[in-house]
């Protein structure tokens, strides 16, 4: 979880009464996960947060399915995914199941014209290209190249960006996003063998209350289903707010990679954990100093889980052709590893250069439309000598 943090102005103790300077109150909200039993925030608004004025129809968002069940490697070319300006219409789904949905996307224009609400899952988006600021009640963040923007569920927001040329990879998760158990302490402190500790979260900044009464729409998505609610009052009308649920950035950059004399298993790169899946991140570091080493990953076999590597940057020593953007599915019950002379020609090498984002689901993935549309249909026999 998040640590506490706090920003704007709050009052002395949650619950009681909380005046404006008009004599008014202001609104409070319990923003929370798992009902009252976990993480939450509290939020002050200027106005009830509750003012719908009208609706529109809901529209049948659900990625379309095209293979349910499989038993052989894909591979995705990410970047094949078209720009389009409208950033909901950017976002392509690839690879789902019931415990997350994996997308691509190539917006162009910034959200603006409206706000968006994800009722369904916590979003991670991994910033491949593209540069902005999330915006959200809970003050802003700025965000670069290597960012995870974690957004739990439920939050509305907008997103600017600072040009037209944005990649991104995104993991909706439909539990919450959290630091693996074995980083933090029964209190929950990031310990010291973990990747990463506190100072490397950047949390909200730059608190903006808009008291505005007009006509905002919040597009909501809930059980794939976007519904437009109109509300009568500004949603960023937050005065101020505390707690330990709110969205923050984690960059892949500060993510400070664990190694030893031999080959480490994938775990040691994990970053984020959740309910029947794990996101890891592959970053620069040194190869193993065993005197005999062998660099490269051995082969395994993927029984209980399928295996999302997308490709960010750098030489991928362990495969041949590798394109930015490039997603690969090693799909549980068959193994796989390094492609023909990649072990033998990793030996004597001292680091890597290697960026990849990598998602472990325990129950199989599906393909959908857009994914074959963006196939790479040769990937499955690249092993043969």
């Amino acid at each position: 979880m998040p640590h506490y943090t706090s920003l704007g102005n709050i009052p002395s103790k949650r619950h009681i009464q909380f005046i404006k300077p008009d004599g008014g109150l202001y609104s409070e909200q319990l923003f929370s996960t798992e009902g009252f039993s976990d993480d939450y925030s509290l939020l002050y608004h200027i106005h009830p947060p509750t003012q719908i004025i009208s609706t529109d129809e809901p529209i049948d968002v659900a990625p379309k399915v095209a293979e349910e069940k499989m038993l052989k490697h894909r591979c995705l070319e990410g970047f094949s995914v078209k720009p389009v300006a409208d950033y909901l219409e950017s976002r392509k789904a690839v690879l789902v199941n019931n415990d997350c949905h994996i997308s691509l996307a190539a917006p162009q224009q910034s959200l603006t014209e409206y706000f968006y609400k994800n009722a369904d899952a916590d979003e991670v988006i991994f910033i491949h290209q593209g540069t902005g600021k999330l915006i959200t009640q809970y003050g802003e963040l700025t965000f670069s190249y290597g960012d995870y923007i974690v957004i739990p569920r439920g939050t509305i927001y907008q997103i600017h960006f600072n040009e037209s040329n944005n990649r991104l990879f995104i993991v909706e998760s439909f539990s919450p996003i959290r630091y693996p158990k074995r980083y933090l302490s029964r209190h929950g402190q990031l310990l010291e063998h973990s990747p990463f500790c506190e100072r490397d979260i950047r949390t909200p900044q730059n608190l903006q209350s808009f008291d505005e009464k007009g006509d905002f729409i919040i597009k909501t998505k809930k059980k794939s289903v976007l519904y437009g609610l109109h509300y009568g009052t500004h949603p960023f009308d937050v005065v101020g707010w505390d707690g330990c649920c709110y969205p923050y950035i984690f960059s892949i950059h500060n993510f400070e990679p664990i190694t030893g004399r031999v080959h480490q298993p994938p775990p040691v790169h994990q970053t984020f954990d959740a309910n029947n899946f794990v996101i890891c991140s592959f970053v620069p570091r040194l190869y193993d100093y065993h005197p005999q080493a062998i660099p490269a990953p051995y082969n395994h076999s993927n029984i209980d889980s399928d295996e999302v590597l997308y490709y960010v940057d750098g030489d991928f020593m362990s495969r041949k052709n590798v394109t930015k953007g490039m997603i690969t599915l090693h799909p549980a019950g068959i193994p796989h590893g390094p492609h023909p002379g990649a072990v033998e020609k990793s030996i004597g090498k001292k680091e890597t250069q290697e960026l990849a984002v990598m998602v472990d689901t325990f129950h199989p993935l599906m393909l959908t439309v857009d994914a074959l549309n963006i196939e790479n249909n040769g990937y499955v026999m690249s092993w043969a000598e």
